[in-house]
Order: structure tokens, then C-alpha cells, then sequence
């Protein structure tokens, strides 16, 4: 855990990013050591990069939220019962990807510390379909993945789950932000023969996996 020492107070935040996933609620950890009654306090959250900066400004025990940047309008929360006991953390509500950034947690003239939101995205499954390759007698596997963020990368893996030798991925990334990503690769028609499509993103720790048989291939 890391903070700033001023008098006998530390704030303290997470040694580590913060992750979220796209959509859901988060709560950006902040407090004092030692525990004391900031409900009384201004209480700033702000990123430096925004203009106006306040993401939550809490001054002589009211919330102002016209003073906080329009695109958190309605989405911050800084509990009262928690204030009481030196625990600024800010719960933030349904998380968009323009919410990544680095937060400063203030309570100005005493103490302040730094937490980094990391947001993810990943959809719920990946799609593998097939087409006969008529040049080689072989197939045409094709796998898409849409609702990523950060970029993923796709693999394709034998049955042994030794990677394939494909192209590189064609990557699109739409105006809502998410990536979509797809491959094709060309590979020989055995019954026994399996494959998967593997999309992964290993910064915010998620991977989504289909498979392929051509027991079931009917083209």
C-alpha cells in the first residue's frame, strides 16, 4: 500500500490498479491512518487529466455534484457512515471505459494518495464457423469475437493444444471503443482432427475459447 505522509495522518489507496469490468459498480479504496471523523471534512476525488476535475467534491458535510465533470453525473457515492471512520473510498456505478485513469483521493491541507482504475471488457463466447476451401480440398475455419477492451489477442490451437500458424488477427475497433478481432486459417479434414479459437486478454485476466470438430462438420 502506498500514500503521503503530512503530520500524523497517511492516506492510504491500493499498491495495485484497481480493475474493473465494463458495466458493473466499483469502489476505489481510500483511507486514513489512523481512522478519523473526516465527515466534517472537504473531501476531493479528481483526476488530473479532466477539466473540470472533480470526479466527487464533498465541502461542509454536503455533496456537490455540479462541480463534479458531467460524465459522472449520478454515478459516485461517498459514504457518511464510513467518513465517520476515515474511509474515503468512492463507489462508482456502472463503469465506462472513458472512467480508466489515475484518481487522486484529497482531503486538502492534510493528506491525499493516488488510485489507478484500470476498466475491462469481454463478451460472453466466441464463434467458430467452417467453409470448404475448394483450392486446397482442405477447410476454411473463421473465428470472430466482438465486445473487448483492451485489444485481445486470438490464437488457434490443435487438438494437442499446440498452436496454429495463422495470419495476424483483423482487428476493428468500433465507435463504442470495443475491439472486434477475427482469423481465418485453412486446415485438413480429419474426423479426429479438433481445434479451438482462443481469444484472450491477459491484462484484465480473461479468456473465452471455442471449439471445432469436423465429426460435426457437415460441409
Amino acid at each position: 500500500e502506498r500514500g503521503t505522509q503530512n503530520m500524523s495522518y497517511q492516506m492510504v489507496g491500493p499498491s495495485t490498479p484497481v480493475l474493473a469490468m465494463l458495466g458493473v459498480d466499483v469502489v476505489l479504496p481510500c483511507h486514513l491512518e489512523p481512522a478519523a471523523d473526516e465527515t466534517k471534512s472537504t473531501v476531493e476525488w479528481s483526476r488530473s487529466d479532466l477539466s473540470p476535475r472533480f470526479v466527487h467534491l464533498r465541502r461542509d458535510v454536503v455533496d456537490l455534484p455540479k462541480k463534479q465533470h458531467l460524465s459522472y453525473a449520478g454515478r459516485t457515492h461517498l459514504s457518511s457512515s464510513r467518513l465517520k471512520h476515515g474511509d474515503l473510498s468512492l463507489r462508482l456505478s456502472n463503469v465506462k471505459l472513458s472512467d480508466e485513469g489515475k484518481y487522486s483521493c484529497i482531503v486538502p491541507g492534510k493528506t491525499s494518495t493516488e488510485v489507478h482504475l484500470l476498466v475491462g471488457a469481454a463478451p460472453p463466447n466466441v464463434a467458430v464457423s467452417a467453409e470448404a476451401d475448394g483450392s486446397s480440398g482442405g477447410v476454411v475455419l473463421c473465428c470472430e469475437s466482438a465486445g473487448w477492451y483492451p485489444e485481445p489477442e486470438l490464437l488457434w490451437l490443435d487438438s494437442e493444444g499446440k498452436l496454429l500458424s495463422a495470419g495476424p488477427p483483423r482487428t476493428l475497433r468500433g465507435p463504442d471503443g470495443l475491439y472486434s478481432v477475427s482469423s481465418r486459417v485453412t486446415v485438413e479434414t480429419r474426423p479426429s482432427n479438433t481445434f479451438s479459437c482462443r481469444v484472450q486478454q491477459s491484462n484484465i485476466s480473461q479468456s473465452r475459447t471455442a471449439q471445432f470438430s469436423f465429426e460435426v462438420f457437415q460441409g
